[in-house]
């Protein structure tokens, strides 16, 4: 990891495919992710870690099985571990994600992946 300032800016710009997250960082054993979306990602469950997400741009839409969650930019939202989730975004938006290092984005239990979504626990800037 950088021993310099990062520009979530620039990370973004680095790269242009959807519902792929980039590792910007690590604190401790935790991921620092930056991804861009739009569209619908896939109903999944993290069973051991909640999932922590912040609206850098744009808007994400958190669909749980009783309602759904709007976060628009600025705002951030934490799904508990063991919740059934499935982000969307009709607009697109850019969104940062803080989750253990190796956590799969497809969470443990979920629906077929989708050809859209990229099942990874993130990858490096520029890769």
């Amino acid at each position: 990891m950088s021993d310099e300032p990062i520009s979530l800016s620039a990370a973004l710009a680095s790269f242009d495919t959807l519902w792929s997250p980039r590792i910007v960082t690590r604190v401790n054993d935790y991921d620092v992710r930056v991804a861009k979306v739009q569209g619908e990602h896939l109903w999944h469950t993290h069973d051991h870690t909640d999932e922590f997400f912040l609206v850098l741009d744009g808007e994400l839409q958190i669909t749980l099985r009783d309602r759904t969650v709007v976060l628009r930019k600025g705002e951030v939202f934490t799904v508990p571990r063991g919740i059934e989730h499935k982000p969307v975004s009709p607009g697109g938006a850019q969104i940062l994600m803080f989750e253990p290092t190796g956590t799969p984005t497809v969470g443990d239990r979920h629906e077929e992946i989708p050809d859209h979504v990229d099942a990874t626990t993130g990858h490096q800037l520029g890769g």
